[in-house]
């Protein structure tokens, strides 16, 4: 059963539930125990409503106005707000609080009546859907306690690591809601003790088999019958959680658990652990040459045609499924002249992290190259894939972009509401074959990333070389130097000079450690991460948002947005009525 075909019944659901406020509070008119064992579709709806409590994965932005990689045009988003100074654990736009635990109360639930089910009438079909659907529930619920540790974990005024209340039992009006965060390192065995069940009931991929005899051994004895399997683990379930998933999110939150911000003093086993978890998707996926064979993968909309049934284009672990006619990305991002909002502006600071064609950052001044009074030329490809900049071309018409205050265009910097405030605009995510112009308006496919390869990749860079050094290897076939020369090659740096810069990295973990963090700033530039990479590393929130104002030959820098975050800020608070309503609830050190 797909998303669609019960999304009226539970858009009523959250309707009623938008306005429960407390941290777990049931909803006792929703969640009647007969209702969940007599009506297979009530039940999943559940299951359903914890799909879609997960955070997006770019379309509200999630911190990328707030990092060193964008700002936006619009000044009266809460994000600007807590970027210049207006964070507090009243107003909190990154909080994840009342969401996520929303979506576990409701994964319990149906973890406490899932045997009761019967889904459908044939004996193995209905072991088999319950089996998956345990699998998701636990897998889910430990991908949502993995956002709520993001953002709000922690340490406490006395100097302890917490995280947040463990919640693993369905809550009634009778239950005890006043629960004491757990400590962090508690969290994480949660998260890993559900992933282990996930992966336990759950096939690494939906595919439909054709033999008896490929039926996986943890399967065999609820059917011996390929054609039972497919019912409950075939395609159609392409969509929902499965193994391969687990094991992503198992890479993520080993990551999370090893950075600086989550342990102190730094634990060498679990860069290890970390590393080793990411690679264990890297393998699955065919090794090091996965990557290198994913030729611009981060432009999700390119394999978006070769998608039926549910497949997955190579770049993909996870996704959203696909909407046929959409355009509003580029509504929200285009710049003016191609009727868009251009929301999302790009910094000067993003634009210098590109190093030049031949590998070198452009502040080398000896080797790379770079021409300030001719800034884009001979840059990393992926500059002119991921940035609109001044003379760029893009839209279906391949319009010129004019950006400089001058311009005499609505695209020029501070022109109208909509124009860009750095002389630059987002094209990254965007479908140059969308048409947004109201007397032609062109809409497109598309699907929204979850989980993607790349970041798996680089998870394993930036582990491995903490845990192994630059070549290091531990026994797999490929080590963090390995990866960023795939990323680079890919990406069309340094091929034709054997990219020099990367090999000066080759003997220096402290050198390698700042390229592995700067090809994960480009690599995954404005989906989601820059923020919330840069408080795990605890890198300086406060650096000037920057921009470039282009007029004819002239380049004039400019002061764009002018951050203000103190030091306790490289952890989440606790929202403020959580901690006025339940007095265990201990509040982070500053908030």
């Amino acid at each position: 059963m797909k998303y669609s075909k019960i999304i009226l019944l539970w858009g009523l659901c959250i309707f009623l539930l938008s306005g429960c406020e407390d941290l777990i509070e049931p909803a006792n008119q929703l969640m009647k125990n007969e209702n969940m064992d007599n009506d297979p579709n009530y039940a999943t709806g559940f299951l359903l409503n914890a799909y879609r409590g997960l955070p997006g994965y770019y379309a509200t932005g999630h911190g990328n106005y707030s990092s060193d990689d964008a700002v936006t045009n619009d000044l009266g988003s809460d994000f600007v707000r807590a970027a210049t100074g207006s964070w507090t654990s009243t107003t909190n736009p990154f909080s994840q609080w009342n969401n996520t635990y929303g979506s576990i109360l409701h994964i319990n639930l149906f973890l406490e009546h899932v045997d009761n089910v019967k889904f459908v009438t044939d004996k193995e079909a209905d072991d088999l859907i319950r089996m998956r659907s345990k699998g998701e529930a636990y897998g889910l619920r430990a991908y949502h306690m993995y956002f709520l540790l993001r953002t709000h974990a922690g340490y406490t005024p006395d100097g302890k690591l917490m995280g947040v209340p463990i919640i693993t039992a369905s809550q009634n009006i009778n239950t005890d809601f006043n629960q004491p965060r757990a400590i962090f390192d508690e969290c994480i065995q949660q998260i890993y003790s559900d992933l282990d069940k996930a992966e336990e009931y759950l096939p690494w991929e939906y595919n439909d088999l054709t033999r008896d005899e490929d039926i996986p051994e943890k399967f065999r004895s609820v059917t011996t019958k390929y054609t039972m399997y497919n019912r409950a683990m075939g395609k159609n379930s392409r969509e929902y959680f499965n193994a391969l998933i687990a094991s992503a999110v198992r890479s993520k939150v080993s990551l999370l658990a090893a950075s600086e911000a989550f342990q102190s003093p730094a634990d060498q086993t679990k860069w290890e652990l970390a590393a080793n978890n990411a690679a264990r998707v890297i393998d699955y996926g065919g090794g090091i040459s996965k990557l290198a064979a994913s030729n611009r993968g981060h432009l999700f909309y390119d394999n978006t045609d070769n998608t039926a049934e549910g497949t997955n284009p190579p770049e993909m672990i996870w996704r959203e499924y696909i909407v046929t006619d959409n355009s509003d990305l580029e509504r929200d991002n285009f710049p003016p002249s191609l009727f868009g909002s251009g929301r999302m502006n790009p910094t000067q600071n993003l634009v210098d992290a590109f190093p030049m064609a031949n590998g070198y950052p452009i502040t080398d001044q000896i080797n790379s190259g770079y021409n300030s009074s001719d800034p884009y030329s001979g840059r990393d490809p992926r500059l002119a894939y991921y940035i609109i900049y001044n003379g760029s071309r893009a839209g279906v018409n391949n319009t010129q972009i004019f950006t400089g205050s001058q311009s005499g265009t609505d695209d020029g910097i501070n022109v109208r509401e909509t124009s860009t405030r750095t002389g630059y605009y987002m094209k990254k995510l965007l479908r140059m074959d969308v048409n947004r112009n109201p007397a032609a308006i062109q809409h497109q496919p598309r699907y929204t990333p979850r989980i993607r390869y790349t970041e798996i990749f680089l998870n394993y860079a930036e582990a491995a070389n903490e845990a192994w050094g630059p070549t290091g290897t531990n026994g797999n076939t490929y080590s963090a130097y390995d990866v960023i020369k795939a990323i680079r090659t890919r990406a069309g740096v340094g091929t034709n000079n054997g990219d020099p810069y990367l090999e000066s990295c080759k003997s220096d973990k402290n050198k390698m450690r700042d390229l592995i963090r700067n090809e994960r700033r480009l690599e995954l530039c404005f989906e989601g991460f820059r923020f919330w990479d840069m408080r795990r590393w605890k890198l300086n929130l406060n650096e000037t948002a920057r921009g470039m104002n282009v007029n004819q030959s002239t380049y004039t820098p400019i002061d764009v947005e002018i951050r203000s975050f103190q030091d306790y800020m490289y952890y989440g608070p606790i929202p403020y009525s959580e901690t006025l309503k339940f007095n265990n609830l201990e509040q982070n050190k500053g908030w």
